[in-house]
């Protein structure tokens, strides 16, 4: 498993019951997981001090408990020095994905090697987490979410990671639109990130099931690697697949056409209180 255990404003401290228990800096959230199928006994005091606790309802959704957070905040990532505005909104999410550091950590060192400029297209890009790492690693990134709020709040966390406005081009627009459209054009990358939701609709009611969408699509996105390429990441957390269903993917479709290697694991966070790893999803790699 890929562990994001370089976190110091950051840690998941307890999980019990279908929650976990995290501090987001100095500010403490419960929050549901639904890999938290276990029942533990909730011992550490910090159960009871949480500043907000996010209730899941039986007829779908919930609804955040605040008892002391403030409207927004911010935490650094000090490895990579990255700065992020966090702010709870609607179903559970804080706007960063923190296991997805392991993946920051292992293509910044990519770009780093690759003593060449390097162009990186991230798609499904939400707030920039894996954009800022890019870029501060020395990569000219296109960031592409369909969401206009999203792509401003990367626009701050860009800004508070201290990158300047030339390191990033960014693009409000559906993913699958404007890489269609960039074959058209001739454009080519270097690295492609991808982090896709597990089902979406399009601005125009296009439905996204990633069972059903996510090959073709790699297959499109696979037309726009440079002829030399270093890297493509895709992330998952849907269940269904599996690291071996990515590794065979991105094998199929890159290996032959550019050689490389191909690894896949499920991606996790250390759990501060019992030293065991929660898991986060998967991660299929390719690099040359």
């Amino acid at each position: 498993m890929w562990t994001a255990n370089h976190w110091t404003d950051y840690e998941v401290i307890d999980t019990s019951g279908g929650e976990k228990l995290e501090r987001w800096g100095k500010y403490l959230l419960v929050r549901p997981d639904p890999q938290v199928i276990w029942n533990t006994p909730k011992s550490d005091p910090r159960w009871k001090k949480k500043n907000a606790h996010y209730h899941r309802s039986h007829k779908g959704g919930g609804e955040w408990e605040f008892i002391d957070l403030p409207e927004q905040w911010t935490i650094r990532y000090h490895p990579l020095d990255l700065s992020f505005n966090l702010k709870p909104f609607s179903f559970k999410h804080t706007g960063l994905f923190p296991e997805q550091a392991a993946n920051w950590e292992w293509f910044s060192e990519l770009i780093r090697g690759a003593d060449r400029p390097v162009s990186v297209l991230n798609l499904f890009a939400y707030t920039g987490g894996a954009t800022c790492a890019a870029a501060k690693a020395g990569a000219h990134v296109t960031h592409v979410d369909a969401a206009k709020g999203m792509v401003g709040w990367a626009k701050e966390n860009a800004k508070l990671s201290g990158l300047p406005d030339t390191s990033v081009r960014w693009i409000v627009d559906d993913c699958q639109k404007f890489a269609e459209r960039e074959i058209r054009r001739g454009h080519h990358y270097d690295a492609i990130i991808m982090d896709p939701p597990s089902y979406g609709r399009g601005p125009k009611g296009e439905i996204w099931k990633i069972e059903t969408s996510i090959f073709p699509f790699l297959q499109t996105c696979a037309k726009l690697l440079s002829d030399k390429p270093l890297f493509f990441l895709i992330n998952s957390y849907t269940t269904g697949l599996q690291p071996a269903v990515l590794s065979y993917m991105l094998s199929h479709e890159l290996i032959p056409s550019f050689g490389g290697k191909v690894e896949a694991d499920e991606v996790g966070l250390p759990v501060s209180g019992n030293g065991l790893t929660l898991p986060c999803g998967a991660a299929g790699r390719w690099q040359f």
